[in-house]
């Protein structure tokens, strides 16, 4: 029997579609009512509103996935890719929010962004040739790294609780993460690419008589809850909220294109311009029906590309399914209950899995590239060292303009800019004549944007071993 379709396009069997799937969800759930949770606690918004917004981003969220993964004309990547509320938005919202704009002046902005994105998606997918696999590999390795401290606060305990690095945490999390290598290692084929979803499982059934969490807000859930265009009232255009908005828009550009990429190296189906532009036109789009339905922007999910490369699951069918659970969670408030009363040590164990994932995934495209007789470590070592500054020192452009802190507090973007730049600047401009660093690189000028990137059969080598 011979297959003919492209594992990103097989359709597993329906049970493996929604074990598949329902594991990309609690992968990404935590940090999809993030944002909600935050900007409405920020702006002090009373418990009935945060509940809406949180139902109304899981209804978005799972739309915008099915956009992105099944696609329509030229929107979607149509690869495996989960969307989510990015956090690059949480400051500038936050700042619109509480000086009086409210969320009707988030909303206007973000709509606008939205906009913003689609017209600037066809310029970014011209960009791609700036993007070998000396800075891809880099991005890649940058966007692992930066999400352990997420998995770390999870397993801790979750950022402000109370018992936050207790010892039953930690312990928790530690016995999650034995779990998750323990299916990988032992259990049969299938079992082993839903190995989170079982660690996440058995870590709930021993976190509940152990006290770690309650089902008490399932009760208090509606069965049903439609969320209708601007709930909050008609959005407000205002100049100051979307000069803000359009730099996040820049952001999760950058992101989403540093994430997509990562996923075609690990789904054996590279991005190319043309896919690249139809996966941030469905950003822009998503994040435009964010803002008529009460939510926020959306950008794809570094979480869930972790459990791409550790799953070696590449249908986007899968993803679709995944997409498909979230509207019913932001259709039945209750459902969204259950998944949210899972406490977070036990998310943290399968965490450190999944993003160390990622950030080995990176190293993996890195080892195609080529490293002698050129500046290419420099690249990796100063991309990634502007990559983590954020990460580890968090406050370390609090007295910087808000602009700039949006673009460089995240880490992903600031390392993803600093590896392109530094990739022009050491093998695409001229080098010092009589310089050995010319010399040696002097084939590496090429105007493809493909120079100094790497040995392309060390690429296709790599991209075959992730298949």
């Amino acid at each position: 029997m011979t297959t003919t379709a492209h594992p990103v396009d097989e359709v597993p069997p329906a049970r493996h579609l929604a074990a598949f799937g329902l594991q990309h969800v609690l992968a990404m759930y935590a940090g999809a009512v993030a944002v909600p949770l935050i900007v409405g606690g920020a702006m002090k918004l009373p418990p009935a509103d945060l509940a809406y917004l949180i139902t109304a981003d899981l209804l978005v969220c799972g739309i915008a996935t099915l956009i992105q993964c099944i696609g329509f004309w030229r929107f979607g990547v149509r690869l495996p890719i989960m969307q989510g509320c990015t956090f690059a938005a949480v400051s500038p919202m936050v700042l619109i929010g509480t000086t009086g704009g409210g969320l009707p002046a988030i909303y206007g902005s973000v709509i606008v962004a939205g906009l913003a994105i689609v017209l600037l998606a066809p310029v970014f997918g011209r960009l791609l040739r700036f993007f070998p696999p000396l800075v891809t590999g880099t991005v890649i390795l940058i966007i692992g790294l930066s999400l352990l401290p997420v998995a770390g606060n999870w397993a801790a305990g979750g950022v402000g609780s109370a018992d936050f690095g207790e010892p039953k945490n930690l312990a928790l999390a530690a016995f999650v993460l034995a779990v998750v290598l323990g299916v990988q290692r032992f259990a049969p084929a299938f079992l082993s690419r839903i190995a989170v979803l079982i660690g996440i499982a058995v870590g709930l059934g021993v976190a509940v008589p152990f006290g770690f969490t309650d089902f008490g807000g399932v009760g208090d859930a509606d069965w049903l809850g439609i969320s209708t265009p601007f709930h909050f009232g008609a959005p407000t255009f205002e100049f100051s909220a979307i000069v803000s908005m359009l730099v996040v828009a820049l952001v999760t550009m950058t992101e989403t294109t540093g994430d997509l990429i990562a996923v075609g190296e690990m789904t054996g189906r590279k991005v190319e311009p043309r896919s690249l532009s139809d996966g941030l036109r469905a950003d822009g789009l998503s994040t435009v029906l964010g803002g008529v339905f009460n939510t926020f922007p959306y950008t794809a999910y570094a979480q869930n590309v972790g459990l791409v490369g550790m799953t070696r699951v590449r249908s986007r069918w899968v993803v679709a399914t995944a997409g498909g659970i979230l509207v019913l969670l932001g259709l039945l408030p209750k459902l969204g209950a259950v998944v949210a009363a899972i406490p977070a040590p036990v998310l943290g164990g399968a965490g450190l899995v999944m993003f160390g994932t990622v950030a080995a995934s990176g190293l993996r495209t890195l080892a195609g590239v080529d490293f002698k007789g050129n500046n290419n470590l420099t690249v990796v070592a100063v991309s990634v060292a502007m990559g983590m500054l954020p990460v580890g020192v968090p406050t370390i452009y609090e007295k910087f303009p808000d602009w700039f802190q949006t673009v460089m507090n995240s880490g992903i973007s600031a390392g993803c800019l600093t590896a392109i730049v530094l990739n022009l600047l050491f093998n695409h401009l001229p080098a010092k004549a009589g310089s050995e660093a010319s010399e040696a690189d002097s084939g590496a000028a090429e105007p493809d944007g493909l120079a100094g990137g790497g040995v392309e059969e060390g690429v296709e080598k790599s991209r075959e071993e992730a298949v």
